[in-house]
């Protein structure tokens, strides 16, 4: 393949160099007729039939050089869509056989779990985090200012992303030192592992929970009833984590919407009063509630209990 290339190559060489030079001469040609012919213009002034003969006389010349254009670009088109077919490239291949032993049976199902679990990651964060309880109460917030667009969802979602990795750092890092560095370093195996880093999360999880939400769950998975936080299942536990934040979420929410609900009710019994039925309350009302909300230092306020509201 490298000697085919490095001969076409050296062939593309001396044709391009052959064509160099008759462009050339053909030129040197043309520039001294036009040299010699401005000369005789110049003494003896040359009519127009003279002129039309010179014209026909450089026509052969002018298509020889077209032609040699045409030749040149052939040539490199050629040798483009060579180098391009020569070139080796890599091939990924994915194949089923026989497994020779248990351990490749295990590897392949370690191999499985791990795709399910990256797929699973972000129901994980929301179902499992404090992620659920900010994003609803920030939602209300929003809801409660009146502001359609502003934050955006993608600003109230990367602060909810960055609480929850505040909120729940302690968290993780037990789950980091307990299950993740030692699978690392081959002391423990991947059950282990996951058995020691669903520890840190269902101590979280048990502190948010709320009973009568996880007597729910018991009941309609017909489990027997637990003598001990041991013995409750993750399949019950978050499930009821999930409405337990739903339920503080929506608490929280509530107690935002009532002083943006009396500024609409002073706004619009005042425009009632006035005879303005046709101007919107909204319109009234939607700047006074952000004065409100700069004034007293809304996000402050509500960031920080947001944060306090988690045991």
């Amino acid at each position: 393949m490298r000697r085919g290339l490095s001969g076409l190559s050296a062939g593309f060489e001396g044709i391009f160099r052959i064509f160099l030079v008759s462009v050339v001469g053909a030129g040197g040609s043309g520039a001294a007729s036009s040299v010699s012919l401005g000369a005789g213009r110049r003494v003896s002034g040359v009519n127009a039939d003279a002129r039309a003969q010179n014209a026909r006389r450089n026509t052969p010349r002018r298509s020889r050089r077209f032609a040699s254009f045409l030749i040149l670009f052939a040539l490199f088109t050629l040798f483009a869509a060579y180098s391009a077919h020569s070139q080796v490239l890599p091939k990924l291949s994915v194949g089923f056989d026989k497994a020779q032993g248990p351990k490749d049976v295990a590897v392949t199902l370690e191999l499985v779990a791990m795709l399910t679990v990256l797929s699973l990651a972000p129901s994980i964060l929301i179902m499992m985090t404090c992620f659920t309880r900010i994003m609803v109460v920030l939602t209300f917030l929003k809801q409660a200012l009146g502001t359609q667009n502003a934050p955006p969802n993608q600003m109230l979602m990367g602060l909810s992303l960055f609480l929850t990795f505040f909120i729940m750092g302690p968290t993780f890092n037990r789950v980091n030192d307990e299950a993740l560095q030692p699978y690392l370093a081959e002391q423990i195996n991947y059950k282990a592992a996951i058995e020691k880093g669903m520890a840190p999360m269902r101590e979280f999880m048990l502190k948010q929970v709320n009973e009568k939400d996880l007597a729910l769950m018991v009941r309609i998975s017909r489990s027997p009833t637990p003598k001990n936080v041991d013995d409750l299942s993750n399949f019950t536990l978050i499930p009821a984590f999930c409405i337990s934040e739903l339920r503080a979420s929506f608490i929280i929410g509530f107690l935002i919407y009532i002083p943006f609900l009396v500024i609409d009710m002073v706004v619009s019994s005042v425009l009632m009063s006035m005879g303005m039925m046709m101007l919107p309350p909204v319109m009234i009302s939607t700047p006074f509630k952000l004065i409100l909300f700069v004034l007293v230092d809304g996000w402050n306020l509500v960031v920080q209990q947001l944060v306090l509201s988690f045991r």
